[in-house]
Order: structure tokens, then C-alpha cells, then sequence
């Protein structure tokens, strides 16, 4: 069968730097530095080094990182990669200003099924409210910044058609996410990666319950699934769009842990993610198997 992920639109934006932010309800927020510079890359071209790297921040919040330590990681990760857009991932749909309410599927930060658009952009913007009117099914966006041309650029760039108006607001200066939002995004990455390799471990077979607790949790992680639209080229193609980049890793860690031939592992001695030479790989270096099997005689 073809490789269905071969046509792709995941562009996405990074800042050369971030900063936390502590806002006035006391939760700290990830943004875009004042004097950042943004660029714009291909998460799919990265696609190993950015799932090791958000997996490997994970297993290290899940050992209890104190949060001065977490933030710093995750810091370092947006300067790599950019922001999550947990504002574009959580919505049953990216083009939510396109309705008049958002809706949600299940999740663990919004309970509600349904909430006021503005009311669900105060969730990413603790400092600036963007000048939005929404009016039922109807919305401007004034985006105009007249002391920053790199911001217009981008929204002349994510303004086209096929880029939801909110993907191109998760861009802008002032949208910031949450440490404990973050937190559980990357937790949730390495907990997929743990419980799947604990429930298949055959040197330690795990017992009936747990992996009751295991399958349970698995299913827990439903989320929502890139779309794609068709486009006429040489040949019709269907074309996938990831508007967030926590979906997109969401999915390519997916693919990296059914890979039949080089699948994503945590080293059964130090637990670092690394990608299996082969299925049967269980360790990340000769060092850690050698390590390994001294300590377990």
C-alpha cells in the first residue's frame, strides 16, 4: 500500500527564544521572547529528533523534575521546535472560529463539551487578549502590528486558505501556554511509550490487573486526528494538515511505536527513547546490554 503520510502540510513556527511568564491567577505561561526572531520549519523533516526529544521530556517530568527544571526543558525544547498549539490540538476541529461555539471533545483540560470562543482564547493569552469580534458564526481579527513586520509576515503567510485562522494566532507574540497544560502533553507522550513496552515485556510479563491498567489508559489517550484535504497535482493526492504541533508528534510517535522494523523504544536499562536497529532491539547501546545482563545474572 502507498505511504498515506507522504504529502503533508505541517509547517510550523518556532521564535529564537522563550520566555516564562508568571500570570496573575499564579500559573506560569511559555511565550515568545519580546525581541525573538520567527522562522518557519518542517516538523516531518525532524520528525525522529523532535518525538525522542518530547518523549525523553516526559519520562523525565513523570521521575518528578522539580518545576524551576521542567520549565527549563520545555523552554529549551519550544527554542528547537516552537510551542505545542494546544489551542489548535484540543477543538474537535482547528477551524473552531468558523462556528459559533468551540466544541471539545474528551480531554483532560477542558471539561466542558462546549464554550464561548473568546471565553476559550483567554486560555492562551493571560497577558493580551487578541482584538478579536465574534459574532455567531462570523469573526475579524485585527491583526495588524505596525512595529513588527516579522508578525505581519507570518499572518500574510497562515492567512490563506487552508490554514485556520487560529493556527495562524497561535503565532503571534502574545500567545503563551500553560507549564501544567505542557506538562501533561509530554507526560501523556511518555506514558503511550511506557505502558506499551511494560504491557509487551516478556522478561517481566506484567500481571493480569496491570495490564488491565495499561489498556485502560491507553484508551484514555483517544485525542483528535489530523484532516487532510485532496489536491489535484500530477495525480490526485491526498494531502494531510497538521495544525498543531502537538498533533503531529502525537501521530509520528504512533507510527514510530507500530513500525514493524525500527520502532521507537525505551532502553530497557536507562530508559532513554532511541530507535530499535530492529524489532527485537531492547537496549540503546552495547553499553547499557552489557550493564544490563551484569546486574541481572
Amino acid at each position: 500500500m502507498m505511504n498515506i503520510f507522504e504529502h503533508t502540510r505541517a509547517s510550523w513556527v518556532r521564535y529564537s527564544d522563550y520566555e516564562w511568564q508568571e500570570a496573575p491567577d499564579g500559573y506560569f505561561y511559555l511565550l515568545p521572547a519580546p525581541d525573538a526572531a520567527p522562522s518557519i520549519y518542517d516538523p516531518t523533516k525532524v520528525t525522529n529528533e523532535l518525538v525522542l526529544a518530547a518523549v525523553e521530556i516526559g519520562r523525565s517530568l513523570m521521575g518528578g523534575t522539580p518545576p524551576e527544571k521542567g520549565r527549563n526543558l520545555i523552554r529549551e525544547f519550544a527554542v528547537k521546535y516552537g510551542l505545542l498549539g494546544i489551542m489548535t490540538a484540543l477543538p474537535t476541529t482547528a477551524n473552531f472560529f468558523d462556528y459559533e461555539k468551540v466544541y471539545f471533545p474528551r480531554n483532560d483540560f477542558i471539561r466542558e463539551e462546549t464554550m464561548d470562543t473568546i471565553a476559550y482564547l483567554k486560555h492562551f493569552y493571560p497577558f493580551k487578549m487578541p482584538d478579536v469580534k465574534k459574532k455567531r458564526t462570523e469573526s475579524v481579527w485585527n491583526s495588524r502590528d505596525d512595529d513588527d513586520n516579522a508578525m505581519k509576515a507570518l499572518m500574510l503567510t497562515y492567512s490563506g486558505r487552508l490554514d485556520p485562522q487560529a493556527m495562524a494566532m497561535s503565532f503571534s507574540r502574545n500567545y503563551g501556554e500553560c507549564y501544567e497544560w505542557m506538562v501533561s502533553v509530554f507526560k501523556d507522550w511518555a506514558f503511550t511509550l511506557m505502558a506499551t513496552q511494560i504491557y509487551y515485556d516478556k522478561d517481566d510479563p506484567a500481571n493480569a490487573a496491570t495490564r488491565m491498567v495499561y489498556e485502560s489508559g491507553m484508551a484514555a489517550f483517544e485525542g483528535n486526528a489530523p484532516t487532510y484535504h485532496l489536491e489535484l497535482r500530477d495525480r490526485p493526492v491526498i494531502v494531510w494538515d497538521f495544525h498543531s504541533l502537538m498533533l503531529n508528534i502525537k501521530m509520528m510517535l504512533d507510527l514510530m511505536m507500530t513500525d514493524e522494523n525500527n520502532p521507537i523504544r525505551l532502553c530497557k536499562q536507562c530508559m532513554q527513547p532511541f530507535l530499535a536497529v530492529d524489532n527485537g532491539e531492547l537496549f540503546c547501546s552495547p553499553q547499557c546490554a552489557k550493564k544490563y545482563r551484569r546486574e541481572h545474572k
